[in-house]
């Protein structure tokens, strides 16, 4: 018994429906990004099979929602999957009556609301979006690495009023420690602080900011000894300038001839201290040629060479 005309052709229609419907999943899934949840200022292309006024792109407004002509609705985009999203749209776009069995498509054109910052000593101060699986030593390669002042730890911040993750550099670098190379998934502050400095000046034959990375003791032997000795015709005390709780620099003498000597103990120094060797004149620095010297920390400021 042959088959109805009617029901031919409406198999046939239906079959085509199929393949169309396939054809159009296939082409506006071409270049799309990695599906990941949806937020505030993301940028989607909507797609709806045989309907161009609803086919756009639209962003997810303040309020979580995409709009689109002919729905008194918004819908709800913010925490939802582009797949999910599709479902929604669908089902609005069915329940207002406007289409009985919709083909919705929704692909992610840009990311806005995963940005991951990095900064401080790195090579390139960046802030880019999460896309895909994104590590700390991916972001750090987006900076371009650190640069010669990195510290010995990086501070990642996972949001606004938390506490900062420290991850030391040695176990992420050097000994490839995935424990500390975890995945960002958006709105992390990456922050890479330059490596604490000793400065030394006057009379030495190699003055300027020592960096001090390793933790180890430092000592106004040890950084005389940095700065390649001292100059002709030292004076016999010496000065060092070290900041208090206030900020404020006060001022401790060494007798830096016996400590040569041998007769008294060696002097520990600490971050940010400025040992001053005088010349034979044994003249003192004044409040303000301390702070132009040490420049608050920064060589820029200061004129003076960090050595490494």
């Amino acid at each position: 018994m042959k088959a109805p005309l009617a029901l031919i052709t409406a198999v046939i229609a239906c079959l085509a429906m199929g393949q169309v419907r396939q054809s159009l999943m296939e082409e506006v899934g071409k270049d799309n990004l990695p599906s990941q949840e949806l937020g505030i200022d993301d940028l989607v292309a909507v797609s709806v099979y045989d309907a161009p006024e609803l086919t756009r792109t639209v962003r997810v407004e303040s309020d979580g929602a995409i709009h689109l002509p002919l729905l008194h609705n918004g819908v709800k985009a913010s925490g939802l999957l582009p797949r999910d999203l599709e479902t929604a749209i669908a089902g609005e776009l069915t329940s207002e009556q406007i289409y009985v069995d919709p083909v919705v498509k929704v692909t992610v054109v840009e990311y806005h609301s995963r940005p991951i910052a990095v900064m401080g000593a790195v090579k390139l101060p960046v802030t880019f979006q999460a896309v895909g699986v994104v590590t700390v030593l991916d972001a750090l390669a987006k900076a371009g690495g650190l640069n010669d002042l990195a510290g010995t730890e990086i501070l990642v911040s996972r949001g606004p009023n938390t506490v900062a993750e420290r991850v030391p550099i040695k176990r992420l670098i050097n000994d490839a420690d995935p424990s500390v190379n975890f995945v960002l998934h958006g709105g992390e502050e990456i922050r890479v602080p330059e490596a604490g400095k000793i400065f030394v000046v006057g009379n030495v034959k190699k003055p300027g900011a020592f960096l001090v990375r390793d933790g180890s003791e430092n000592s106004v032997l040890k950084l005389v000894a940095l700065a390649e000795g001292l100059a002709p015709f030292h004076y016999k005390t010496a000065y060092v300038y070290r900041p208090d709780a206030a900020g404020a620099r006060q001022e401790i003498a060494v007798d830096l001839d016996k400590i040569l000597e041998r007769k008294v103990p060696d002097v520990p120094l600490q971050v940010d201290d400025l040992l001053y060797i005088p010349d034979n004149k044994g003249k003192r620095l004044t409040a303000s040629v301390i702070d132009k010297l040490a420049g608050f920390g920064s060589s820029t400021a200061s004129g003076l060479i960090v050595w490494h």
